[in-house]
């Protein structure tokens, strides 16, 4: 019992200060420490805590690289919202549609939330989807559509795209 009422005054004891220390901690490179703050505070369902123990394990710092965890951690925080993890772990997805028959269809409902949530580079990634064919029915001018919209907001990669699409002397029907 006197257990449960530590940890119960420890984890009351967790707040927007320990995140904000946990960012600093990261920013300084003391990753242990801030994955420590993270880790108590994801478990709390914070979902910019979620966001950060995913992007510690996807990128192995303090800690060996564990893409598993990362992807399940950002799971937790994109179906809370959170744009950032919605797109990360669209990505993750994205990257085993080779191995994965389902891959690409959970990249693209991530892509199309991360684009809810104001993420500019998702609009190329899902157009990327489209003009492949993978996840979805192969579709040009929807690519050409997603990746204009991404070039609007400023997202190089789309603008790249759009250019390679009208270099290739791809006519597409303009949708605004």
């Amino acid at each position: 019992m006197r257990k449960i009422f530590i940890l119960l005054l420890l984890t009351l004891g967790l707040s927007a200060s320990d995140f904000n220390q946990a960012v600093e901690d990261y920013n300084n490179g003391d990753y242990i420490k801030a994955l420590n703050t993270f880790y108590e505070l994801a478990k709390e369902d914070d979902a910019k805590a979620q966001y950060n123990v995913g992007l510690i394990y996807a990128n192995g710092l303090g800690v060996q690289k564990d893409l598993a965890q990362a992807q399940k951690w950002y799971e937790k925080a994109a179906k809370q919202g959170n744009g950032a993890a919605q797109y990360n772990l669209a990505q993750m997805y994205h990257l085993e549609g080779a191995e994965d028959v389902h891959a690409y269809e959970k990249a693209k409902y991530w892509y199309e939330k991360s684009i809810e949530a104001g993420i500019k580079e998702a609009y190329n990634n899902l157009g990327t989807l489209f003009l492949e064919g993978q996840g979805v029915p192969k579709n040009e001018e929807k690519a050409f559509e997603l990746f204009k919209k991404g070039a609007e907001f400023g997202d190089g990669m789309a603008e790249v795209n759009v250019a390679i699409l009208y270099a290739w002397g791809k006519r597409f029907r303009m949708i605004n």
